[in-house]
């Protein structure tokens, strides 16, 4: 996402689904503003940090289910993997974007962003942050995201 000058929104999401309990949307966002040498996405060490806040919000073992970007796939993700005994991580086949309910949340926040005008990068940053919030505390909405991959929690 970008808004007016330079610099741009990156955003790595999950959404968490545990039998008898609400689902959750968990979200991190890094602010780009196009400085020399600043790192443009979010890398291995963040997803990862990503999952640790999650092992430690969420108070128990995760099952991952996650695309194939390449940052998820790569050799120095799979060793950090292997250090979490609390993870197991499935991926998804190929292209499969139907079977992603994040990508539902993606969809959901454009939406949401559609035709509004934002001054400056930290305006859209603070309009997107705004939104995910929003999302999180919709009654329904993250399991809404998971029914229509038509897939079930485990």
């Amino acid at each position: 996402m970008t808004g007016k000058g330079s610099g741009r929104i990156s955003i790595a999401a999950m959404t968490c689904h545990r039998s008898g309990q609400k689902s959750r949307l968990i979200y991190r966002m890094m602010i780009h503003r196009g400085r020399k040498g600043e790192k443009k996405g979010f890398r291995e060490h963040d997803f990862a940090a990503l999952l640790d806040t999650a092992h430690q919000q969420l108070g128990g073992p995760i099952v991952l289910v996650w695309d194939n970007l390449g940052g998820h796939t790569s050799a120095l993700m799979r060793r950090l993997i292997a250090t979490r005994t609390w993870l197991r991580v499935y991926q998804l086949p190929s292209y499969a974007p139907e079977l992603n309910p994040v990508e539902s949340v993606w969809s959901h926040l454009k939406r949401s962003l559609a035709n509004l005008a934002a001054g400056t990068i930290i305006h859209m940053a603070s309009l997107t942050r705004t939104r995910l919030k929003r999302m999180q505390y919709i009654p329904g909405l993250v399991d809404a995201f998971l029914t229509g991959t038509k897939l079930r929690p485990p």
